[in-house]
């Protein structure tokens, strides 16, 4: 991984001008190699790591775990595709260990994220199984910590 990569890693809202300073190089070198990043696949978009506890809106997200059963010649390809293109799926991959699937969904209620998984995932021909935990609370994502001055309220629960 070269050096211009790693700083886009680290902040992609440096400017070409910031990057070009901080690498020795021109505006000019960072632009072709961003571009070159883009037209390969290296770089597939640009979205910000956003703290939902601070918006205005309803949003609930679960991480569910499925053990399927792929179709010969297909392998787990065929039902991942199938799975990704449910809008309310965010995330979806491949994982060794006790399930197969992992996936990350989000809806506006608990109750959006339980009937998405009762009435579309569930009944698909090769899942044989489910088990999905909502996130209660994020601290840390794509290296970026989410934290509040804010305190634990409830206090300590000892005898």
């Amino acid at each position: 991984m070269d050096d211009l990569f790693k700083l886009l890693m680290q902040n992609a809202r440096f400017t070409n001008e910031q990057l070009a300073v901080m690498l020795g190089i021109s505006e000019k070198e960072v632009a072709e190699q961003i571009e070159q990043y883009e037209r390969s696949g290296m770089i597939r978009g640009y979205k910000p790591v956003v703290d939902w506890e601070k918006i205005d809106t309803e949003r609930v997200v679960a991480r569910i775990e499925l053990n399927v059963l792929p179709k010969r010649d297909f392998g787990f390809d065929e039902i991942a595709k199938r799975i990704m293109m449910f809008d309310e799926v965010e995330t979806i991959y491949l994982v060794s260990g006790t399930y197969d699937l992992a996936i990350t969904v989000a809806g506006k209620t608990f109750k959006d994220v339980a009937l998405f998984v009762a009435q579309k995932l569930s009944p698909m021909d090769g899942v044989t199984s489910t088990s999905t935990s909502f996130v209660l609370r994020k601290y840390k994502e794509k290296n970026i910590i989410i934290e509040d001055e804010e305190t634990d309220v409830r206090g300590n629960a000892s005898l």
